[in-house]
């Protein structure tokens, strides 16, 4: 099939300056605790982005299925993605709608530990948006470092990585959205909402600057969809429930900071590790799209309602895991890539290798295929057990990567400490004695993780090859002539 070749769009990204925020983290004291109680929002920032690996995946964006569509197969950033990237769970509440009043000045001096006065003195407006500025949050967040005031540090500290990292608009500013989401505590619906808009805005402009939690996208492309099913010795899933649809509407609405869109959870049942059998119906991906402040058909208020009747589904309804795509689904999917003419051309096949065929009796030939049936069976066996091990393989490897890097992060920290001058006027700990038994551990636990499955994987991949190769035997009937 020849796709062509199509021009590719120029996008540039804008990253936020994290500088300031990685020198915060230095003063978290227990890594541990910090994650079991705000996520895993240290591994952004510690994430370094390749612009040009990016610059690849946008080029594949699909703006009328909302998805990332290749050759052959489709990619789709999901509720379930960036839950497990963030370590946040997506609450059942109703998530940020843009509608919500401007907090009270009492109740963010309540969150953050500080005075009514002084959120008052420091809330100032800058590019239409109210807000702090950031050097204000910076210095607070110092003094309750110095002060030992944990819960008030790290309180100031996460809602800086809200309104710089995960919702940047305007630099060294956090802005009340920023704001909001972090007093609401459910920024999974809101990220994933600001992705897809910021790339469907920019993919129908022809390009253009993409200004977003760029590492969390990066993470999402780089993991390779880490939000993969547990799997059991009967293969089927412990816990997999997706949000499919909300309200009235066929697939999920998204409320972002700078307007509303859509994603079809239909397109992503492959990469969850369910089989999809058909091209999906065209009813499930409908679109909806507006930018904020113009919003003639007012979509806001819908996708708020709607957020209010959430459809789950479960392994009941996806089907076995076995993540298959079947024939008509595939050529729905390259009929697709064809049409969007790929920007790089899929490499042809090799040649193969024409094996002479056999001359055997009639009845020989009969018990050949006997056999070779068996095979296949015993082979559709092993290659089910042979992935579900795989994918709990690969989830093992993305849970060993965050271990990697907090061990890299500890031992950073450990050895800075060891360098720093004792400054007896200080009532700060130093930690590095406790980060060394926690790195000890962290070391132990994830040699302890991987072993198990090295060995299994190896061995039923010898098996799984074996009988490949076994069941690629061509037989030709001699009477077919």
């Amino acid at each position: 099939m020849d796709y062509g070749r199509r021009n590719t769009k120029k996008y540039s990204f804008r990253c936020p300056d994290l500088k300031e925020l990685r020198n915060l983290a230095s003063f978290v004291l227990d890594p541990l605790d910090f994650k079991q109680h705000h996520g895993k929002l240290l591994s952004i920032l510690s994430t370094d982005v390749v612009e040009g690996l990016l610059s690849v995946l946008v080029q594949f964006y699909y703006p009328l299925n909302r998805c990332f569509t290749f050759p052959d197969f489709q990619l789709v950033p999901t509720l379930k993605d960036y839950s497990h990237l963030l370590g946040i769970p997506v609450s059942s509440r109703v998530p940020f709608g843009g509608l919500e009043e401007i907090p009270r000045s009492s109740l963010i001096a309540e969150a953050l530990h500080l005075k009514k006065s002084e959120i008052e003195a420091h809330w100032v407006k800058k590019g239409g948006l109210f807000g702090f500025p950031s050097d204000f949050l910076v210095k607070e967040a110092n003094g309750f470092s110095q002060a030992c005031s944990v819960d008030a540090f790290e309180a100031i500290f996460v809602l800086l990585i809200y309104g710089l990292a995960l919702f940047p608009k305007i630099d060294g500013f956090v802005d009340v959205n920023a704001i909001r989401l972090f007093l609401i505590g459910n920024p999974v619906p809101t990220l994933l909402g600001d992705m897809y808009f910021s790339l469907h805005l920019r993919n129908s402009k022809g390009g253009g600057t993409i200004f977003y939690c760029i590492p969390l996208l990066y993470k999402w492309f780089t993991s390779h969809l880490p939000q993969t099913p547990a799997f059991v010795e009967n293969k089927q899933c412990l816990w997999l429930e997706i949000i499919d649809s909300c309200g009235e509407l066929s697939n999920v609405p998204l409320i972002g900071t700078q307007g509303g869109i859509n994603y079809n959870p239909a397109l992503a049942c492959r990469q969850l590790g369910f089989p999809l059998r058909y091209k999906p119906n065209n009813t499930l991906l409908e679109g909806l799209f507006y930018q904020e402040g113009k919003d003639p058909q007012h979509l806001k208020q819908k996708i708020v309602h709607a957020w209010h009747n959430v459809h789950m589904k479960g392994i009941s309804e996806l089907g076995p895991c076995n993540c298959l795509a079947l024939v008509t689904y595939t050529l729905w999917v390259k009929k697709r890539a064809l049409e969007l003419k790929m920007p790089y051309p899929c490499e042809r096949p090799m040649s193969m290798v024409v094996v002479e065929p056999l001359t055997l009796p009639n009845q020989d030939v009969e018990k050949l295929e006997d056999t070779l049936v068996k095979i296949k069976q015993e082979k559709d066996v092993w290659e089910e057990r042979f992935h579900a091990l795989s994918k709990k393989h690969e989830e093992l490897q993305l849970e060993s990567k965050d271990k990697d890097a907090l061990i890299e992060l500890l031992d950073d920290r450990v050895t800075k400490r060891q360098r720093e001058p004792d400054v007896s006027s200080s009532c700060m700990p130093k930690p590095f004695v406790s980060w060394r038994k926690i790195v000890d551990q962290l070391v132990l636990e994830k040699t302890q993780m991987k072993s198990p499955f090295e060995s299994e994987i190896r061995r039923i991949r010898m098996k799984y090859t074996s009988i490949t190769r076994s069941s690629d035997i061509v037989v030709r009937d001699p009477w077919d002539d």
